[in-house]
C-alpha cells in the first residue's frame, strides 16, 4: 500500500473534530458545561456527534457515487446503488434517542467501511484509500462509542 497523501491525511484528520470533540464533552463535565453554556447544546456530547456523524455518512454516499462513475455497466449500477445506502442509513437510522442513534451510526460507520473495501477492491479507490478510511473509521467508532456506552 502507498503512503497517504498529505492532503487528504490532513483533512480526514481534520474532519474527525467534531466527534472527538463529542467525545471530549461526554468524559469531561466541565468541558461540556462550558460548551453548552457558550456554544449550545448541540455542541455537547453525543449530539453533535449525531448530527456531524449524518453529514458524514451523506457526504461518504457522494464520495462513493463518484467513485462509481470510474465503473461501467452491471459494476457502475452496482455502485451507484451501494453508494447511496450510508446516507440513506443515515436518514432511517438516526432517531430515537442518543444511545440508539449512536449505536446505528456506528453501525453505519462500520458498514461504510465494508463499502470503502468493495469500492477499492474492485480499483475504483485510489490505492492508499483503505489506508486512510481504517485509520478514520476507527477513530470514530472510538468516539462514537463514548456517546454510547459512558
Amino acid at each position: 500500500m502507498t503512503t497517504i497523501p498529505r492532503a487528504p491525511l490532513i483533512l480526514g484528520l481534520a474532519g474527525l473534530i467534531p466527534f472527538i470533540w463529542g467525545a471530549l464533552t461526554v468524559v469531561n463535565e466541565p468541558l461540556a458545561t462550558w460548551a453548552a453554556a457558550n456554544l449550545g447544546g448541540r455542541f455537547v456530547g453525543p449530539y453533535i456527534q449525531l448530527f456531524y456523524g449524518a453529514v458524514i455518512l451523506s457526504f461518504m454516499s457522494g464520495v462513493l457515487w463518484g467513485f462509481a462513475t470510474k465503473a461501467d455497466g452491471p459494476q457502475a449500477a452496482t455502485g451507484y446503488t451501494l453508494a447511496v445506502i450510508p446516507a440513506l442509513w443515515a436518514f432511517f437510522m438516526t432517531g430515537g434517542g442518543p444511545v440508539g442513534a449512536g449505536m446505528n451510526l456506528m453501525f453505519g460507520f462500520a458498514g461504510l467501511l465494508a463499502l470503502d473495501f468493495a469500492f477499492w477492491r474492485w480499483g475504483l479507490a485510489p490505492e492508499w484509500w483503505m489506508k486512510l478510511r481504517v485509520l478514520l473509521t476507527a477513530i470514530v467508532l472510538i468516539c462514537l462509542a463514548t456517546g454510547v456506552f459512558l
